[in-house]
């Protein structure tokens, strides 16, 4: 989808975000046209990719990924243990993009299902064999605002207008009871919801998005003015609009606004990604995924 950069304000207007994620100050950003895909990376262009490259993706050299313990498909012996910080979090032998809830799941029923349990890295060798990469985190931003100055999401200021549902998130007690209010209780079609005004889908919910920066909560005090790509250096990557367990109660982050982080190699049930592209071929090659 192309979009036609330019002038925007990136950051939390509403001083909603958490201090650690350095969502401010507001600055202006502008940014050279590009072009963002629709949708994230689904399951079946995902097993177009592995057909093709034979990848391996970093959940299965490793064995195991974090699974969301509501949607646990595995044998007793699978389950590793929890997260401790988070135990809805379930570490599974055999999680992975094609057994998304454990080694007794597949994807048959979810091809149009945004792809998960891909690291960073496993994210860049995707856009490469696509002749794409990875949106940097302001044009991530940009695109999610679809032409809305100073809203909180993809489409208004109001989380459910008129009483429809615009995203997947969590509904209900987290994290025992979903109500599915919004029909899901894990990830929704990739081309669910309305789109947003640049014709985007899900740029907030359903699966958090890689970007190609290094992440640091202080990158806005210091970011350049155009075309930032983030520090040179860092220990996470940014992550972008939130998934399917975000919850007000603990983790407001599917506002446009919202930044979060992990390690390139980190993968779960709730982490995808979308691609970008260049326009133009006088602007020439861009590289924005440095020190992958």
């Amino acid at each position: 989808m192309p979009l036609p950069g330019g002038e925007f304000a990136m950051g939390d207007a509403f001083d909603e975000g958490y201090a650690a994620d350095g969502e401010t100050p507001v600055h202006r950003v502008r940014l050279r046209p590009f072009a963002l895909d629709p949708t994230a990376v689904t399951n079946a262009e995902f097993a177009a990719f592995v057909a093709a490259t034979g990848h391996v993706t970093d959940a299965e050299r490793y064995g195991q990924s974090a699974v969301f313990h509501l949607a646990l498909a595995a044998p007793a012996k699978a389950v590793l243990g929890r997260v401790q910080a988070a135990p809805w979090w379930v570490s599974v032998r055999g999680a992975d993009w094609a057994h998304p809830g454990g080694p007794d799941s597949g994807i048959e029923d979810l091809l149009d299902h945004p792809v998960v349990h891909v690291s960073h890295r496993d994210a860049l060798a995707y856009c490469r064999w696509a002749g794409k990469r990875l949106p940097t985190e302001a044009e991530w931003e940009y695109a999610a605002r679809g032409g809305l100055a100073g809203r909180r999401f993809a489409w208004g200021d109001e989380l459910t207008p008129g009483g429809e549902h615009r995203c997947n998130i969590w509904n209900g007690d987290f994290p025992t009871v979903n109500t599915r209010a919004d029909g899901y209780l894990t990830t929704a079609p990739a081309a669910a919801f309305p789109r947003n005004g640049f014709g985007l889908r899900n740029m907030s919910g359903n699966t958090w998005e890689w970007c190609a920066d290094w992440f640091s909560p202080y990158y806005y005090r210091r970011s350049p003015d155009e075309d930032p790509r983030g520090p040179r250096f860092g220990q996470g990557r940014v992550m972008r609009g939130g998934s399917y367990l975000c919850h007000d109660s603990y983790c407001h982050r599917y506002r446009v606004a919202a930044r979060s982080a992990n390690t390139p190699d980190s993968t779960a049930a709730n982490l995808g990604f979308r691609c970008a592209a260049d326009l133009g071929a006088d602007q020439g090659p861009r590289e924005v995924q440095a020190n992958p």
